[in-house]
């Protein structure tokens, strides 16, 4: 399976390149700039030279033609950038990892995007698309540490069943995180904003938490709604 990266260069579509790759995953890092991409995947390999990562730079045309494809850009431009490229992302699992964040002072606030969300957003500007919310609570910093497993659950919503069991099933394969299918599109707007509270944890402690539930027994990915 070929994974875009809508806007990789940034920190955390880097790192979550980084770790797709790690785990088997041919990615694509796509930017506005070949040559910014260029660069930052110049970087990883020299980073990680024994893992010979199967990773490649583009331009965002270039990450939005691969099979599955994750937004990474800044929350503001992830509905604009999936309009751009419509035709190449039709029919796809569009996996948006975005948070409409602000801080104000030393706190952090969520923000409400419209339709909710940044992932409900863009599924209204790209209905052809079947957009996935998930990824948003991993730390960057963690993800970028390959090698290292990530002790956190992901939470997945969409209103696309199979496009949910595509997710988990990329999830799965990143060492220490369990994917939970946490229901419909709907739901990303809470998803989202508790990032605030992650982030204010992190300040506050002086960590990098990841959010894990309790309760859940056996794989999450063979549970189906009542």
């Amino acid at each position: 399976m070929r994974i875009g990266i809508l806007g990789g260069t940034g920190p955390a579509g880097s790192a979550l390149g980084a770790r797709l790759a790690s785990v088997g995953y041919q990615v694509v890092i796509g930017s506005r700039s070949h040559e910014r991409a260029a660069e930052i995947v110049e970087q990883m390999k020299a980073k990680w030279p024994q893992l010979d990562l199967s990773i490649e730079p583009g331009d965002n045309t270039s990450a939005a033609s691969c099979d599955v494809v994750v937004l990474a850009t800044p929350w503001d431009s992830a509905a604009t950038t999936a309009t751009e490229y419509q035709e190449q992302l039709s029919g796809k699992v569009i996996i948006s990892m975005a948070n409409a964040l602000v801080r104000v002072g030393h706190e952090f606030q969520p923000l409400l995007p419209p339709r909710g969300s940044v992932a409900a957003h863009v599924q209204a500007a790209v209905p052809r698309c079947r957009v996935v919310a998930a990824f948003h609570h991993l730390p960057a910093k963690e993800l970028g540490h390959l090698g290292a497993p990530i002790d956190s659950d992901v939470l997945i919503c969409s209103d696309d069943a199979d496009a949910i069991k595509t997710t988990a099933g990329i999830v799965s394969q990143i060492p220490g995180c369990r994917p939970l299918d946490a229901g419909e599109l709907s739901n990303a707007t809470a998803i989202e904003a508790f990032t605030a509270v992650l982030l204010q944890l992190n300040i506050r402690y002086k960590t990098r938490v990841a959010p894990k539930l309790t309760g859940i027994k056996g794989d999450p990915r063979e549970a189906h709604p009542s």
